[in-house]
């Protein structure tokens, strides 16, 4: 019969490498009282043993899970992709580990993601919600774990959030294409409940009235962000004979299925018909033409994200509670 592997302890670590429990404790925790030459003699000979720290221990001394949950709206969307790198890499660095579960865009998978990781009792979260409801922000203020809001904004003060300055954003593509001279410009947005299209429908506005120019509703459509939900879209608006010049879209997904669409539909980008996108993620410059974009840093999105949940579960005074990022237009061949 073959005899089960016996798992490696703290105990084994500091007799083979001839020091205390106590230095192997403080080696392995990363604390500043212990001498460089003899952690580094002692995370070699961990290493060599293979030795691997007891999460549930941890959990029992400290009253942490060190698992951080992630719930994230769509996560094939690649600029969540990059997000959650930025999660993963900094949750890494300070020793937790990520727990991911993607709602599909569904407010009540939504509810079940964040029961499930209540019940889990993870020390934090990170969600990006599709704010259909706000039921949910309510059910986590009352529940007493702390979260971060990631890539949207609610107007309540004591919500914890990462996002983007998305009026910036919208302002600077949509002036891009005026300044160009275009004129009729289609908003190919999000659902209008979510904060994101909210703004970025101010931005687009802005930037219409600094020109001079009416606002005209007709020219603002809302789809579900997707290749497909786009493409289809903007068949539909030129099989109507809508009279546009250029189209700025919610995000990067939308804008290949826009493009695609006006291709198919014989309109040369960007002879004809100028296309702008959001988020710059990485097949933007691969399309054919190279898409014009607004580039947010995602990764770092999700390192500040991770960085601010930290601090909430660890009680340190936050100097804001509200961290929004600059953005920037590249610009490229499909404007």
């Amino acid at each position: 019969m073959r005899k089960s592997k016996k798992f490696v302890t703290i105990h084994d670590v500091a007799k083979a490498a001839g020091v205390s429990i106590n230095t192997v404790s403080r080696a392995l925790n990363n604390r500043p009282d212990i001498n460089p030459q003899t952690k580094a003699k002692v995370l070699k000979v961990a290493k060599e043993l293979g030795y691997i720290k007891d999460a549930t221990a941890l959990s029992l001394r400290y009253g942490l899970s060190r698992v951080i949950g992630v719930i994230l709206e769509d996560s094939s969307n690649p600029f969540f992709s990059e997000v959650l790198k930025g999660i993963e890499v900094k949750a890494k660095e300070h020793g937790f580990n990520v727990i991911l579960m993607n709602t599909e865009k569904d407010y009540g998978l939504e509810e079940e993601a964040i029961r499930t990781m209540l019940s889990r009792r993870v020390d934090g979260i990170i969600i990006s919600p599709t704010q259909e409801k706000t039921e949910d922000m309510k059910l986590l203020l009352e529940s007493g774990t702390p979260f971060v809001v990631l890539g949207v904004h609610f107007n309540e003060e004591n919500i914890p959030e990462v996002y983007s300055n998305d009026f910036q954003g919208a302002y600077a593509a949509v002036r891009h294409l005026l300044e160009n001279g275009r004129r009729r410009i289609i908003y190919l947005s999000g659902y209008l409940y979510k904060s994101v299209a909210q703004v970025r429908l101010a931005g687009y506005k802005k930037a219409l009235e600094d020109f001079g120019i009416l606002f005209d509703e007709k020219l603002v459509y809302e789809v579900e962000e997707g290749v497909e939900q786009s493409y289809q879209k903007v068949l539909e608006i030129v099989n109507s004979s809508k009279d546009f010049d250029a189209v700025f879209c919610f995000n990067d997904i939308s804008a290949i299925g826009t493009i695609l669409a006006l291709k198919e539909s014989g309109k040369r980008v960007p002879d004809q018909v100028s296309v702008v996108g959001y988020d710059d993620i990485l097949f933007a410059r691969f399309i054919e033409p190279p898409l014009t974009t607004v580039r947010i840093d995602k990764q770092r999105e999700g390192e500040l994200a991770l960085e601010l949940l930290l601090k909430i579960i660890k009680g340190e005074k936050l100097e804001k509670k509200k961290i929004v990022l600059d953005v920037d237009l590249v610009v490229r061949q499909s404007s």
